[in-house]
C-alpha cells in the first residue's frame, strides 16, 4: 500500500483556503463599498422597485341628514404636474425613436387652448409661456395649475393631446397620496378631501377636517372621528418587468357613516330667516335652534357671526358654548319654582309701583318704567308682561332667607344639567348655589341683591342649548329629553349602532305646574310682550313662549363700559295646543333698540311658519270646482323635483325627455301650463358647459344657488320667491373667484 503524499496535497488545500479567503474579503469589501459609497444609489434603485409597509388610506365615512341627504363626504381632488425629463425620454416602441419632444411641439397650441377653455382665469398665451419656460429648465415636477381640481375637471384635462397617453399608478413618498404617472410626463397627485354638498349649512355642528392632514377638527366630525375615519391598511409594492404590483398585506377598513337629526330644509329656513334679521338690525351674533319635542332631535342649529367684510358666517358654535346671562327667558323658571313649591300661584298679587323699585339700595326697573309701570298685578300677569319687579319681589319675599331652596328648585328643573352633547366645546350652565360661611349663620358667596337679579335672568350663565332643552321639556309635559344630534351609525347599508332618544328627567315639575306654565306662555304671545310673534302671515296655529332682553356684561368692565351690548331672545314652541317643535332665537347686538319680541320673536315666527308650511297635507282635488282655477305657479329649475310635486298633487303633465329611472341627477329646465290649462309641460333645457355662467332666471333660491356653486361661482342672494335678476350675464365665461348677486321676488 502506497504512502499518502502530504507534500503534494497540502499546497493544494492552502491554495484553495487562500483563494476562498480572498473571495470572502472581496465580497465583504464589495458589501462595505455598496453600503457606504453606493448607499444612496442603491437606495434609490430599491425605492423604484419596491415599497414596504405602504399605508392604504381608509375612506372616511359620510355624514347624512335625517332624510338621507349628503352633508359631508370624502371625494378625490387632483393637482396637475408635468415631468419634461420623462417627456424627453419617451420612446416609440415600434421605431425605438425618442418622439416625446416632437409630439409636444406639434400639440403645444392645442394643449394651451384646451387648458384655457378649462381654466378661463389664465390665457392660452400664459399657459404657453409657463410651460415653455418649465420645459427649458427640464423640470421634473412642474405644477402648471396651482389649485386642486375635481374629478370632472380632471377628466377634461385628460382628453387633451399628450395628456391622454397611458399611465401607471404609484404612491408618493408619504405613502398616502396616490400619483398617476402618464408616459408623456403628465402626472397628477390625488388627494382625499372632505366635501360639503350644502356648503356652510350647519357647518360648525357637522364640523370639518384639516385640509393638510385630513384629521377631524370640529363638530360631529371630531366627536365621531373613531367611527368615521376607519382603519388604514398596509401593502407593499414590487416592480415586475415594466409594471408595479401592489400586494395587500392588510386591507383598509373604510369608515362608517353617521345619520344626523338635522333636517336640511329646516336648517336652510332657519339660517335664511336669522341672517335676514341680523342684517336688518346690524347685529353681531345670532343663534337659532329647532328641536323636536317628543325626541329631543335637533332639526336645525344656526350660529351666525358678523365678519370683517360685513357678511355673516358660522365661526363658532355659540349655541352650545356661549355662557351669557339669559335675561327674561329665565323668568319662566322662577315662575315654575314658586308654583311648584306652593309659595305663590298665578293669582298671587304683587305691587310693582311706578316701574321702579328699591331692592336693597339698588333700583330695579320694568321695561315700561317711563310710562308709569304696571302698578299692582298678579303673578301670571307679571310673567306675561315680563315685569322684573313683579317676578323678583315674589321670589325675594319667599326665598330671601333661604336662597338655596330657590336654586335647588332651578336645579330640579334641569337648567343646570350637563347635557353631554357630542359637540366639542359645549359647556353646561353655571348657576351659583348659595353656601354658608364657617359660622353657618351667614351666606359666604351671596348678597342681598343676588336673588332678585337671579330670578330675572342675571347672576347666571346659561347656553342657548340648555334654555331650549328646558322649554322643550315644558312643551313635552315636563319630560326633559337630551338634545340628540345623531340617530344611528351605518356601515355597508347595515345599522351597527343606534342612538335612541334619552330622557334626562321624567318630570321637571308637577303636572299642574306644567299646565299653568303652558297657559301663561300662550298668553305671553296672545296678550303679553310677544304679541308680534302671534301675528302670523300664513296659516293658523298657536305659539307659546317667552321674550328676553338682557344687558351683556363686559367682564371686569361691568355692563356700562363702552357701547351697551344686549342679548335679545325668544324661546318657545309650536303649535301650542299639540307641541311638535320647540325653538330658541338669540341675537347679540350693540346699542338700542333691543327687543326680544320684535327682533328674535319675528325670526321665531318666520321659522315656525316655514316649518308648519312644509308639513301641510293638502288635498288639491277637494278644493277644486268647475268655477275655480287652482293651478300653482311652477318655477324653473330641477324638473325632477317639479315632476315629483305634480305627481303628489295629482296634476297631469308631459315631458320632453325619456324615463330616467331612479337617477338623482337634476334635469334642468322650464315648466308651463298648456293653452287649455289642463296639463303642465316640462321641458329640459341646456345651461351650457361647466365653464360658462348658467341662466337661473325664474328658479327658486335652492336650485339657483346649487347650479351656480356647482360651477365654482360664489352666490349672494336677497329677497324671496324666484330669481328676477342675476349680476353675471348668462353665457359669459366663469372666472376664478366670481361672485353672482341674485335677486328674488
Amino acid at each position: 500500500m502506497s504512502k499518502f503524499n502530504y507534500k503534494k496535497v497540502m499546497p493544494r488545500y492552502s491554495f484553495i483556503a487562500i483563494l476562498m479567503t480572498l473571495v470572502a474579503i472581496a465580497v465583504v469589501g464589495k458589501t462595505m463599498y455598496i453600503m457606504t459609497a453606493k448607499k444612496d444609489y442603491w437606495t434609490k434603485v430599491a425605492n423604484r422597485v419596491k415599497v414596504d409597509n405602504a399605508p392604504i388610506p381608509a375612506i372616511r365615512g359620510n355624514i347624512y341628514s335625517a332624510d338621507g341627504q349628503l352633508m359631508a363626504s370624502s371625494l378625490p381632488r387632483y393637482r396637475l404636474y408635468m415631468d419634461f425629463n420623462a417627456l424627453h425620454q419617451y420612446i416609440d416602441l415600434k421605431t425605438k425613436r425618442h418622439l416625446g419632444d416632437s409630439i409636444w411641439d406639434v400639440h403645444l397650441d392645442s394643449i394651451c387652448q384646451g387648458l384655457h377653455a378649462i381654466f378661463p382665469e389664465r390665457s392660452a398665451k400664459a399657459f404657453r409661456d409657463s410651460l415653455t419656460h418649465a420645459r427649458a429648465r427640464n423640470e421634473k415636477d412642474y405644477c402648471f395649475w396651482p389649485q386642486r381640481i375635481d374629478f370632472n375637471t380632471f377628466m377634461e384635462v385628460t382628453k387633451l393631446p399628450v395628456f391622454n397617453m397611458p399611465f401607471n399608478t404609484e404612491r408618493d413618498e408619504d405613502g398616502y397620496t396616490v400619483k398617476a404617472c402618464y408616459k408623456s410626463g403628465f402626472h397628477v397627485r390625488i388627494y382625499k378631501t372632505r366635501q360639503r354638498p350644502y356648503g356652510s349649512l350647519a357647518q360648525r355642528t357637522v364640523g370639518d377636517v384639516y385640509k393638510s392632514s385630513g384629521e377631524a377638527r370640529t363638530g360631529l366630525e371630531l366627536h365621531y372621528d373613531s367611527l368615521l375615519r376607519g382603519e388604514n391598511g398596509i401593502q407593499h409594492t414590487r416592480r415586475t418587468l415594466n409594471a408595479y404590483l401592489d400586494i395587500v398585506d392588510k386591507p383598509a377598513i373604510d369608515g362608517a357613516d353617521i345619520v344626523t337629526t338635522i333636517d336640511v330644509g329646516m336648517q336652510d329656513l332657519a339660517e335664511r330667516a336669522l341672517i335676514d334679521e341680523l342684517k336688518q338690525i346690524n347685529a353681531n351674533v345670532g343663534v337659532a335652534i329647532v328641536m323636536e319635542v317628543k325626541t329631543g332631535d335637533v332639526k336645525a342649529i344656526v350660529n351666525m357671526e358678523k365678519c370683517e367684510d360685513g357678511e355673516y358666517r358660522e365661526i363658532k358654535n355659540h349655541a352650545v358654548s356661549d355662557l351669557l346671562e339669559p335675561g327674561s327667558v329665565f323668568k319662566t323658571a322662577s315662575f315654575m319654582v314658586a308654583l311648584d313649591d306652593g309659595v305663590a300661584d298665578t293669582s298671587t298679587v304683587v305691587a310693582t309701583g311706578n316701574g321702579k323699585w328699591d331692592m336693597y339700595k339698588r333700583t330695579m326697573k320694568d321695561h315700561n318704567w317711563h310710562r308709569g309701570g304696571y302698578g299692582t298685578l298678579n303673578f301670571g300677569k307679571a310673567l306675561q308682561n315680563s315685569s322684573n319687579i313683579g317676578i323678583s319681589r315674589i321670589i325675594d319675599q319667599n326665598y330671601h332667607s333661604k336662597p338655596d331652596k330657590f336654586v335647588e328648585g332651578i336645579y330640579r328643573l334641569g337648567l343646570a344639567d350637563d347635557l353631554n352633547l357630542p359637540i366639542p366645546g359645549s359647556t353646561k350652565a353655571r348657576i351659583r348655589m348659595p353656601k354658608k360661611d364657617k359660622t353657618g349663620k351667614h351666606w359666604a358667596n351671596w348678597s342681598n341683591t343676588a336673588l332678585p337679579w337671579m330670578s330675572i335672568g342675571y347672576e347666571t350663565q346659561v347656553p342657548p342649548i340648555s334654555t331650549i332643552t328646558f322649554y322643550n321639556a315644558i312643551a313635552n309635559g315636563g319630560k326633559m329629553m337630551q338634545p340628540r344630534f345623531v340617530k344611528k351609525v351605518v356601515k355597508d347599508g347595515e345599522v351597527i349602532k343606534e342612538y335612541p332618544p334619552v330622557v334626562l328627567r321624567d318630570q321637571i315639575a308637577k303636572p299642574l305646574t306644567i299646565k299653568k306654565t303652558q297657559e301663561q306662555l300662550e298668553l305671553v304671545v296672545k296678550k303679553g310682550t310677544a304679541k308680534i310673534v302671534g301675528k302670523l302671515k300664513h296659516g293658523k296655529f298657536g305659539i307659546a313662549g317667552k321674550t328676553g332682553t338682557a344687558q351683556i356684561s363686559h367682564g371686569s368692565g361691568g355692563y356700562h363700559s363702552g357701547t351697551m351690548q344686549y342679548l335679545v331672545s325668544f324661546a318657545g314652541y309650536f303649535p301650542s295646543d299639540a307641541p311638535r317643535y320647540s325653538c330658541i332665537v338669540c341675537i347679540q347686538k350693540s346699542g338700542l333698540p333691543a327687543s326680544g319680541g320684535s327682533m328674535s320673536g319675528v325670526v321665531f315666527r318666520e321659522i315656525a311658519e316655514g316649518i308648519m308650511a312644509q308639513s301641510l297635507k293638502i288635498d288639491v282635488t277637494a278644493s277644486r270646482d268647475e268655477y275655480s282655477s287652482v293651478l300653482p305657479e311652477i318655477k324653473c329649475g330641477n324638473m325632477l323635483a317639479t315632476e315629483s310635486v305634480l305627481n303628489y298633487l295629482g296634476f297631469n303633465y308631459s315631458t320632453n325627455w325619456e324615463n330616467v329611472g331612479s337617477t338623482t341627477e337634476p334635469i334642468w329646465g322650464i315648466a308651463e301650463w298648456n293653452s287649455n290649462k289642463k296639463q303642465a309641460v316640462l321641458k329640459k333645457e341646456s345651461h351650457g358647459k361647466a365653464d360658462i355662467v348658467p341662466n337661473v332666471h325664474g328658479m327658486g333660491a335652492r336650485d339657483a344657488v346649487y347650479l351656480l356653486e356647482s360651477r365654482g361661482i360664489k352666490v349672494k342672494l336677497s329677497g324671496r320667491g324666484k330669481v328676477v335678476s342675476q349680476s353675471l350675464a348668462y353665457g359669459s365665461p366663469v372666472k376664478k373667484g366670481a361672485i353672482c348677486q341674485i335677486v328674488l321676488n
